[in-house]
């Protein structure tokens, strides 16, 4: 297999024009190669900067999980240390997080802060949503936010789906009109994610979200989702 290494966008565009298969997700495709075959050649963005950006609300496709620090929101800056061990954060990516496997560790935590993703398309970068993006899967360069007014993160190691933790996700971010409390929850390799007007009462906020499809998880991921939720809010008071 042949790993190509473009530096600038048009590069990128003509590897995948040739046919290079996106290394995104190697870490948990390894294995599905080694039985099916290699392709012929693979693209990696890793020397492309578009994909290595991190900070003012940007963060490249390309970053190491291990190199996600104080530049972004803490919500993200949690979830990616809490995928697996250290030797795993040292060769995934953010974009083999979100589109190349199937658990998505950092996906709760971008839909909290309401993230656009941009892709790189045949006819150059396009920003989409994340649900086209996990549809479609394309290349993804960077995703793009507006920094949250306070967030949090917990991973549930001793609540299960499966073999899979739930992890609870929440942020308050400014919305078109007024702040907005946004809540994502991965239940097994799904994720749930609620919005609500952002209220400085938790018990009214929680009142809310207990009506919506968040009510009828577990009761002790619902108690991970409240304290996390009060947290949030106290913080975001504060500011």
């Amino acid at each position: 297999m042949f790993v190509r290494l473009p530096t600038s966008v048009s590069e990128a565009q003509e590897c995948l024009a040739e046919g290079a298969v996106p290394v995104g997700g190697a870490t948990l495709v390894w294995a599905s190669w080694q039985r099916d075959g290699f392709p012929e050649q693979a693209v990696s963005l890793r020397a492309l900067p578009e994909a290595k950006v991190i900070g003012d609300g940007t963060l490249g496709g390309a970053v190491l999980l291990q190199e996600i620090d104080e530049r972004v929101p803490e919500v993200l800056r949690r979830a990616a240390k809490g995928v697996g061990t250290g030797a795993v954060r040292r060769t995934a990516t953010v974009g083999g997080n979100i589109v190349g496997s199937s658990l998505r560790c950092l996906l709760p935590a971008a839909l909290v802060l309401d993230a656009r993703a941009v892709v790189l398309e045949p006819d150059g970068p396009v920003e989409t949503d994340l649900a086209e993006l996990l549809a479609k899967r394309p290349l993804l360069l960077h995703l793009r936010w507006r920094e949250p007014i306070a967030s949090g993160y917990r991973k549930l190691t001793d609540q299960l789906r499966g073999e899979v933790p739930f992890v609870v996700a929440v942020a308050v971010g400014a919305g078109t009109e007024a702040p907005v409390l946004r809540v994502a929850v991965r239940d097994g390799y799904d994720v749930l994610s609620e919005s609500v007007p952002y209220d400085t009462d938790a018990r009214r906020v929680l009142g809310t979200l207990a009506l919506t499809p968040l009510g009828t998880l577990p009761e002790a991921v619902f108690e991970a989702v409240r304290e996390e939720v009060t947290g949030v809010l106290e913080r975001a008071a504060a500011c």
